[in-house]
């Protein structure tokens, strides 16, 4: 399993949300490329970007910064947000981006994933956003009425390899992953699941490693010092 620490960002800064509530947005940190070093020296192999304004409304004001730290300290990046378009999708892999989110447009426009994946294989992911079992889309504020296992299943048959699941109730708020809804996921697909929100304690990783979960994501956990961030990549392991 692979420990994987975040970096949300808004307006150039590194950001945290609150169960996705734009209006909770509050800066964790100073300097994105800062950020990156330090979870790059304490052993992290992949850093999870989120663009949050691409999300909300598909701007691409923060494809500098992402550049930016992927040339500046070698990063391995995976960048979810607002990845709309095959357009999208080429744009941000030029930017040294490894892996490719898709998460709105994977509800709204399913065959722009099939393409996507045919065209790039393993660098694209699907991102799952769920609130009460529900897939949410444009930066968590829209429900699709979809629930997330099926939706699931639909992207797997396409041929996506590697799925973010986020309960969003769960997010920013320091209390653990829905491990429940991570257990029914897993027991449905086989493709990888990269678990995300809520993750802010050893026990977590243990119990994620334990239903076979293949990646945890955390952010919060890790700015406010409640997760070390070297122990949380070696309790993965």
């Amino acid at each position: 399993m692979k420990f994987i620490p975040a970096i949300d960002l808004k307006d150039g800064q590194c950001v945290r949300l609150k169960k996705g509530d734009y209006d909770t947005v509050h800066k964790v940190a100073e300097d994105p490329v800062e950020t990156a070093r330090k979870f790059m020296a304490a052993g992290a192999t992949m850093i999870h970007m989120v663009d949050l304004d691409a999300a909300k409304d598909g701007s691409h004001a923060n494809y500098g910064v992402v550049e930016r730290v992927i040339r500046e300290t070698g990063a391995t990046v995976e960048l979810g947000g607002g990845v709309r378009s095959m357009q999208d999708v080429e744009a941000v892999l030029a930017l040294g981006v490894k892996r490719v989110i898709i998460g709105s447009a994977a509800v709204r426009n399913p065959q722009f994933v099939a393409e996507a994946v045919k065209k790039y294989g393993d660098k694209i992911a699907v991102g799952i956003d769920a609130k009460s079992e529900t897939v949410r889309t444009d930066g968590w504020l829209g429900d699709s009425g979809e629930n997330y296992i099926s939706f699931a299943e639909r992207m797997e048959s396409y041929g996506v390899k590697t799925i973010i699941f986020t309960d969003i109730d769960k997010d920013g708020m320091l209390a653990g992953p829905n491990f429940d809804q991570l257990a029914a996921l897993r027991a449905t697909v086989s493709c990888r699941i990269a678990a995300s929100g809520g993750v802010s304690t050893l026990e977590d990783i243990r119990q994620l490693k334990r239903l076979g979960i293949d990646a945890a994501v955390a952010g919060k956990a890790v700015y406010t010092g409640k997760l070390d961030l070297s122990a949380a990549i070696k309790e993965a392991e």
